[in-house]
């Protein structure tokens, strides 16, 4: 911890030199690497904003999150600097661009651009305060994946990410032997503000440059890792890597997005794992509530258990209360079938979109962050996602939940994954269609997925038609791109319609 610190003072003191003002932008384009960590600490104690950009973006899109956050300094992975250069060499605001070679040795770079170790020989050794003057200005800019319009800018100020720290070791148990390993993308809500929870706890980081289920396990038996997190893709691949095997001592799995798929779900927990759902989105800091295990659900049957942990729970403890509530903005009864709008408040909810007070003043419509998921809210206080509000699919005057029935196909022990989406239809209005990604290579045979959907749901909620895939289209964040999905499928079934019965 000595070397983190002398490192990120080394580098606010190089920033500052360079002409970096209060609330200047520093976007950083790396895959999870020891320089991302730096950052996060190096470019608040300068004063800076840490804008950290997806790795997986095209080159105009970095170009135009870099225009938006007005970015004055990029720095850059010598991997990836090439492949968006022409993009970068575009953007007038950014003054300078700095090359970091990859795996912290040899030059790397393009023409233009400022190898790492100049700009850190324009830091010294003199001490800055580790002090904040307003803990309600802004330590980061995290942009949206861009799933339903253009990319926002989530504003994240530095109380609300000292606080979701905080919320993270509490709920993952961090401490001094923590073992942490980055599976989950650094530049992803800061990675779910884990550079900070870590360092707080005194644990050890484990970074690789990118997930490979083959790999990681190699990881975790080599460093004891104690902790990682990821989406439900993460833990799929972990479970079916030929490396997986029997732990030697506990690993805590912190999931989030889709519930996790209860096959998946009982095949870790007999290696050993404990799995943690949680929930939230970028504008939360990642994790806003916790489906907290109660010790009267330790007994329950592995359907029911199953049932209960893909509840997206209840607030942290260091979040406001969560709410459910209808068009008007009343709380929905707590009966676990009433549908309403997941909303949340706090210091863990964004200060606002950059740059875009229509958007922030739409979103905290009524005072309260609106999530646009729809759920349920259950006697017990837990909540539990139905789905995105534009996902539900209406057949017939009734709500079909996607993710209820995704969670009925995931079931099937031969299904990996799987993806619902509506397609217009002309006597019930919509109905459902499923693509899925079966566990082996092979043929999928849809009429036994149809009869084990149907053994768990209403029939008028099994899907029409499912179409196998080899995987899912997905941001770069492991969000199923549903639209990508809604056009495949409309056509298909237009197609169908056109041969007649």
């Amino acid at each position: 911890y000595r070397a983190l610190a002398e490192e990120a003072m080394r580098l606010a003191t190089a920033l500052r030199a360079s002409g970096m003002a209060p609330g200047d932008r520093v976007a950083y384009l790396c895959p999870n690497t020891p320089e991302l960590v730096i950052a996060h600490f190096g470019v608040p104690l300068a004063g800076g904003v840490l804008v950290a950009l997806n790795t997986r973006l095209a080159p105009p899109e970095v170009g135009a999150i870099l225009d938006h956050s007005g970015a004055r300094m990029l720095l850059a992975d010598a991997e990836l600097l090439p492949r968006v250069a022409p993009a970068i060499e575009a953007r007038a605001g950014v003054e300078e661009v700095v090359v970091i070679p990859a795996g912290r040795t040899g030059a790397g770079g393009a023409t233009g651009a400022t190898p790492i170790d100049e700009l850190l020989a324009r830091g010294s050794d003199d001490p800055l305060s580790w002090t904040v003057d307003d803990e309600d200005g802004l330590i980061s800019l995290n942009y949206t994946s861009g799933t339903t319009g253009p990319p926002k800018g989530v504003m994240y100020t530095h109380r609300g990410a000292y606080l979701n720290a905080l919320g993270e070791n509490l709920t993952a148990g961090h401490d001094h032997r923590t073992v942490y390993l980055w599976s989950l993308p650094m530049f992803h809500c800061n990675g779910w503000c884990h550079p900070w929870a870590i360092v707080a706890a005194g644990g050890t980081q484990v970074t690789a440059r990118a997930f490979r289920p083959s790999e990681a396990w190699g990881l975790i038996r080599e460093h004891d890792v104690t902790h990682l997190c990821g989406a439900p893709p993460v833990l799929a691949g972990l479970v079916d890597a030929p490396e997986a095997g029997a732990l030697d001592r506990p690993l805590h799995i912190m999931t989030a997005a889709a519930p996790p798929n209860p096959t998946v779900l009982g095949r870790l927990e007999a290696l050993g794992a404990r799995i943690t759902h949680v929930y939230g989105l970028t504008e939360t800091y990642g994790p806003h509530t916790v489906c907290q295990p109660q010790v009267s659900w330790d007994g329950a049957a592995p359907e029911e258990r199953s049932a209960l942990l893909k509840r997206q729970g209840v607030a942290m403890v260091i979040a406001d209360p969560i709410r459910v509530v209808d068009d008007d903005g009343r709380d929905v009864p707590r009966d676990g079938r009433t549908l309403g709008e997941v909303v949340m408040r706090g210091n863990n909810v964004m200060k606002g979109y950059f740059a875009d007070p229509e958007a922030t003043a739409a979103a905290f419509r009524g005072g309260w962050f609106h999530s646009g998921d729809v759920a349920v809210w259950h006697p017990d206080g837990y909540i539990e996602v139905r789905d995105r509000a534009k996902d539900i699919v209406i057949s017939g005057g009734e709500n079909i939940s996607t993710i209820e029935v995704e969670q009925a196909i995931t079931s099937h022990p031969d299904v990996a994954e799987a993806a619902v989406v509506g397609v217009p239809d002309d006597r019930w209005g919509e109905r459902p269609w499923a693509f899925v990604v079966p566990r082996d290579a092979g043929d999928l045979d849809a009429r036994a997925l149809r009869e084990h959907v149907r053994s768990r749901l209403a029939a008028f909620k099994c899907p029409d038609a499912f179409e196998r895939l080899d995987e899912l289209p997905k941001t770069s964040t492991g969000k199923v791109q549903k639209y990508v999905l809604r056009e495949r499928a409309a056509a298909a079934a237009v197609a169908r319609s056109d041969k007649g019965p």
